[in-house]
């Protein structure tokens, strides 16, 4: 057998066992000379084994070196429902070729969830909270919307029925479907304020469909998100600009973003808003502000914000190659502005914002070198004057982008 050839095969299997299986599925585990699996996938299909059975490593080994040293074998590897939903075969794609693999899935929690509540799948926000931070659900809290929620245990939906209320969302529904599909499958529906569910099976998904109250705290959708939702000392890049700024950085699927001199982060938490493929690094040189910049990014549902305490431009060694770099508006370092420009790959865009005249000062320089494209914000409010109103402007800010020449790679 060449290394082109199937040798590795995919199982999904499901509470129910060897008895929801196909009989294709069930060939390629009886058949594989070595089987992979968590202890429960191997205990469920114990029946059908009739190789050597391997409980995954603990932990668990992301490279897969011991699937990847059997190439040419007959090997098996159990999974979860969907394999490639949040689940193992995700991670075996990353070090064996499509080509080499027969993959024969169950139906994945998520799908097992919305039959059971009638629910069109396609319009359901799903988000998998297993091994991540609870977090991750904020974004996807809107007034009407519903969401299921794989968790990690049997705590984790008591822990986001307590984090609804916290965020005023305390009358949503929340049902937890337990052991789908299995003899010990269970449904509950409560409310988040109400929840009072005991002896919660660890395998569980989590049905809610999200109730606000006038107070609640829901993240809004676009950029230029409300200075109050964040916690900042005043060294925030206000919401206008904010909303400009991230037009300006024109975010795209997948890339990462270095916020120089973060503050309290909103730039690059907004950038991170924007689609969960997105990355950032906050770098910010007062380890207060960078303790914020941190509740701040688990507060508005993006914990995988790197924050790095220390000053540009030394604190940007090391760090991976950004697609895009935003700079403050108080810097007035050149050296900064010159790491920035060396660290962008061919393609790569550059943002920064002036708000002293020393820092506007090294932007119009830069430009008159590089070229790119100069704005002037200039944002003005009513307030009140007396018994009557006006407009009070406020500081403009000077705004340069740039994109670095060549093709990007």
């Amino acid at each position: 057998m060449t290394a082109s050839e199937k040798w590795l095969s995919v199982v999904g299997i499901g509470e129910d066992g060897t008895a929801g299986l196909g009989d294709e599925a069930k060939r390629l585990v009886s058949e594989a000379e070595i089987v992979f699996g968590g202890r429960r996938h191997l205990e469920l299909a114990k029946g059908l084994i009739r190789g050597d059975a391997r409980a995954w490593p603990s932990p668990f080994d992301v490279a897969m070196r011991e699937v990847v040293a059997l190439r040419g074998k007959k090997v098996c590897a159990l999974a979860s429902g969907d394999p490639f939903l949040h689940g193992v075969g995700v991670t075996l794609a990353r070090h064996v070729a499509a080509g080499e693999m027969i993959v024969v899935p169950s139906p994945s929690a998520f799908s097992l969830a919305a039959a059971r509540l009638g629910w069109a799948l396609q319009d359901v926000e799903t988000v998998s909270l297993h091994g991540h931070a609870i977090d991750l659900i904020r974004p996807l809290l809107q007034p009407r919307r519903r969401v299921l929620a794989l968790t990690s245990d049997g705590d984790g939906p008591r822990a986001v029925a307590l984090l609804l209320v916290q965020l005023g969302l305390g009358s949503s529904k929340v049902t937890v479907l337990e052991a789908l599909g299995g003899p010990g499958e269970r449904m509950s529906a409560t409310t988040a304020e109400n929840f009072d569910l005991e002896d919660v099976n660890a395998l569980n998904v989590l049905a809610l469909e999200v109730e606000s109250s006038p107070e609640a705290r829901v993240l809004p959708l676009t950029a230029g998100r409300a200075d109050e939702l964040f916690e900042h000392d005043g060294q925030i890049t206000k919401r206008a600009v904010r909303a400009v700024t991230l037009a300006a950085l024109a975010p795209r699927r997948g890339e990462l973003l270095w916020d120089i001199g973060a503050g309290s982060g909103s730039i690059a938490i907004e950038w991170m808003l924007a689609d969960p493929a997105m990355r950032a690094v906050a770098i910010e040189a007062d380890a207060e502000r960078a303790a914020r910049i941190r509740r701040n990014a688990s507060a508005f549902g993006v914990p995988g914000l790197t924050v790095v305490e220390g000053t540009a431009p030394a604190a940007l060694a090391g760090l991976p190659t950004p697609d895009t770099i935003f700079i403050g508006g108080g810097g007035t370092d050149a050296g900064v502005l010159d790491a920035a420009v060396a660290a962008l790959p061919p393609g790569g865009r550059l943002v920064a914002n002036a708000v002293t005249l020393e820092m506007e000062a090294l932007l119009l320089a830069r430009h008159a070198a590089l070229g790119g494209e100069l704005v002037r914000i200039a944002i003005s409010r009513e307030t009140a004057i007396g018994s009557m109103s006006g407009w009070r402007p406020a500081m403009p800010v000077t705004q340069w982008s740039w994109i670095k020449p060549g093709v990007k790679p």
